[in-house]
């Protein structure tokens, strides 16, 4: 394995706001800003506060609420005081949110607005203060020097700094690349969520990967749009962390953004790069391109060269500035991609790639430039990582795929025997997913090993290669395959805006399932063919990632 010395993360924060002083740093877009000097003044005075309160390097400190400029100040007060941040999930049920700040044994809690008046102060009762994520005034607080800090919060910042705040005048903890920085919950696709423990060396080696990949596309005072939750790993990487330590203005959509309201955001921030999960794109390009190519004629001249290479030109410039027409690449990650939305992406020219993770690698696993994407692959091992497929033939039969290097997490807070489930003593992480490795690297993602169905005759069936098929299908939302007994099961949640559009009726709808069934079966194998498809009465449940709950729906 390589030696890599690891500078100090809480040095490049402090670089970071040092060098960009007078520049826009966050916006709650459409509402204010705040330039990193402004950042500075934030983190000092929650310094000061957590120092008066008698919190320590080391204790835990949760954060819950939506994207907000304030809830990104208060990240980076967190950890450059040296204490460890637990940001938490605000689309988390209230009693999964209470059992998590309980679990980590959070000390202080910052808190959104949206999430405050659903959670009980009284089942957190390990908690020695709640500060708000609008304006840090404390909700609730169980520590007389808290509240005399807060409440002289401004004489003690003037008393430590009587003339000038000035850049020169920041000093932060200084970092060990083994010390925990982040406690992150994971979203609880297949079980109960684990407190994930992301080591300062993972933060450094998700951000140097992405200063080798992006660092000269991305530039200074370049602007980015946060849509993805900075409390997952995914968005608080490459949507927030990476950008910060950059010098970048990153905005944050400070709601849930309607299709018009979201698009209307992206041309007007025109973002120098996008982090999306599949469900966006995939939505973006059922509503804009997909109706522009149903066409025969249309499919027909694409295959013509010259006129073909002009209408995907076409297609492929309306579905960019519908993104805000600026971006590098879109970047697409959290879940598998749909294929043949993949392969129109790919066909049309567009600038996309796709790259896979975990919460444990704080995230990232593999990755390829737009330029060099596979259709299909989700790319190579990334910078500081190993990757190897657990297979005789990691080529053409699929094995777990495992990874170790500087982005593995140090285990699973107060959870040993998961730790050493996921972590063998030669340091891989064993992921759950299955996958195989073409000749020159790039991985395949065939399903998670948890997933994996057998046979009658022992063959391997990956539901998620027959969903990914079963999605494309007439009136198609969302759809699960499950086994009962030794028979495949397509769970599908009808579109219900097509249901209303044509006036369909229950019956209707099996009619139509039972036809995408018959015209399903002849692609797939014999031992991976649906015996019927279930109508669902509602949505699927899903994580704030939003992928499908799939162990709720195991036993329908």
């Amino acid at each position: 394995m390589e030696t890599t010395i690891v500078p100090s993360y809480n040095e490049m924060i402090r670089q970071s706001i040092q060098d960009h002083w007078f520049l826009d740093s966050m916006s709650d877009y459409g509402l204010f800003t705040l330039q990193y000097k402004d950042v500075a003044r934030i983190i000092e005075k929650l310094h000061i506060l957590f120092e008066q309160a008698g919190i320590k390097p080391g204790d835990k400190i949760a954060l819950c609420g939506r994207n907000l400029s304030r809830w990104g100040a208060a990240f980076f007060g967190i950890l450059t005081y040296g204490a460890v941040a637990v940001p938490v999930l605000h689309e988390f049920h209230p009693s999964q949110v209470h059992d998590i700040i309980n679990h980590s044994e959070a000390k202080l809690l910052f808190v959104g607005d949206k999430v405050w008046p659903a959670l009980n102060a009284d089942e957190m009762p390990n908690l020695q203060g709640i500060i708000s994520l609008v304006d840090y005034s404390l909700l609730v607080c169980r520590n007389d020097k808290l509240f005399y800090a807060r409440e002289n919060l401004n004489r003690l910042f003037g008393e430590k700094y009587p003339s000038r705040f000035l850049p020169e005048c920041l000093s932060y903890h200084k970092d060990q690349p083994d010390e925990l920085a982040v406690l992150n919950y994971t979203s609880g696709t297949t079980s109960n969520s684990k407190g994930v423990m992301i080591p300062y060396r993972a933060l450094w080696s998700n951000c140097d990967f992405a200063y080798h990949v992006l660092g000269d596309e991305i530039k200074t005072g370049d602007k980015v749009l946060s849509m993805l939750p900075m409390a997952h790993m995914y968005g608080m990487a490459f949507e927030f962390t990476f950008e910060f330590i950059k010098g970048v203005h990153i905005n944050f959509l400070t709601k849930v953004a309607s299709p018009t309201i979201l698009m209307r955001t992206l041309a007007e921030v025109k973002p120098v790069i996008l982090v999306v999960v599949p469900l966006i794109i995939e939505k973006v390009v059922r509503k804009a391109v997909l109706p522009r190519i149903q066409d025969p004629k249309v499919r027909m001249l694409m295959g013509i060269p010259v006129i073909g290479d002009r209408i995907k030109k076409s297609i492929c410039d309306g579905l960019t500035q519908a993104l805000g027409g600026n971006f590098y690449e879109v970047i697409i990650g959290g879940a598998a991609l749909n294929q043949e939305i993949e392969q129109l992406l790919h066909e049309i020219g567009f600038r996309y790639t796709v790259g896979y993770g975990a919460t444990e690698c704080a995230p990232i696993i593999t990755y390829n430039d737009w330029k060099d994407q596979v259709v299909g692959s989700c790319g190579k091992n990334v910078i500081h990582q190993q990757l190897r497929i657990d297979s005789p033939d990691p080529e053409h039969i699929p094995g777990e795929i495992l990874t170790r290097g500087l982005n593995v997490m140090l285990g699973y807070f107060k959870n040993e025997e998961a730790t050493k489930v996921a972590i063998d003593g030669e340091g891989w992480y064993h992921t759950g997913d299955l996958g195989i490795l073409d000749a020159i690297g790039n991985l395949y993602i065939k399903g998670r090993s948890k997933n994996m169905l057998l046979g009658a005759n022992g063959q391997n069936i990956y539901p998620e290669e027959i969903e990914d098929k079963l999605s494309n299908m007439s009136l198609v939302s969302e759809c699960l395959v499950v086994q009962k007994e030794d028979k495949l099961i397509g769970l599908v949640y009808p579109d219900q805006e097509q249901v209303k559009k044509l006036r369909l009726s229950a019956s209707d709808i099996e009619t139509i399932m039972e036809q995408n069934r018959k015209e399903l079966n002849p692609n797939l194998p014999s031992y991976a063919q649906l015996f019927s498809i279930k109508v669902m009465d509602t949505e699927f449940e899903k994580t704030p990632k939003k992928s499908i709950k799939r162990f709720l729906y195991t036993n329908i």
